[in-house]
């Protein structure tokens, strides 16, 4: 039997499937922008010990975070946009360090220059997967593991 949360993790990789692998300037300029892993990703970076080369982008509206791979320099933090520039802590030589771990994030297998327009669907699904309690759950088990809340005084509610 399939649960709810099972049928939408499936819908979202059956939805947006990787495309064909290209480092054409368009789809390298792709991946000098970390893109977004779906919760279940996420939780296996983290289990294979990429929780410090993460980083936690927030809403506009503060209201929930996203776990994604870290700008350069921004290992471990709060996502900060003067770091944007430097590009994905995985990016090296244009070439991507997850690439066939089984750990590329989901945005980032999808999008690719034959697929024009088609990346802000994926990412509208991957942040509605994200606006839920399970991805929060991970975003704070992330928080206490690298220390970020520790570093930053941040106290969660119940503790």
């Amino acid at each position: 039997m399939i649960l709810k949360d099972d049928m939408s993790k499936f819908t979202l990789v059956k939805r947006f499937p990787p495309s064909e692998p290209c480092s054409c300037d368009i789809c390298l300029n792709y991946c000098r922008r970390p893109g977004w892993w779906s919760i279940e990703e996420a939780t296996r970076a983290m289990e294979a010990s990429y929780a410090g080369r993460m980083m936690l982008e927030m809403s506009p509206e503060l209201t929930f975070g996203v776990l994604s791979p870290a700008f350069k320099g921004n290992e471990g933090e709060i996502s900060l946009q003067i770091h944007a520039a430097q590009g994905c802590t995985f990016l090296k030589d244009g070439l991507c360090d997850l690439f066939g771990t089984g750990l590329q994030p989901l945005e980032c297998r999808f999008c690719h220059h034959n697929r024009s327009g088609l990346g802000p669907k994926c990412h509208a699904a991957l942040e509605k997967d994200w606006y839920g309690s399970a991805g929060q759950k991970l975003v704070i088990r992330w928080g206490k593991e690298t220390g970020l809340f520790e570093r930053h005084g941040l106290i969660l509610g119940g503790e």
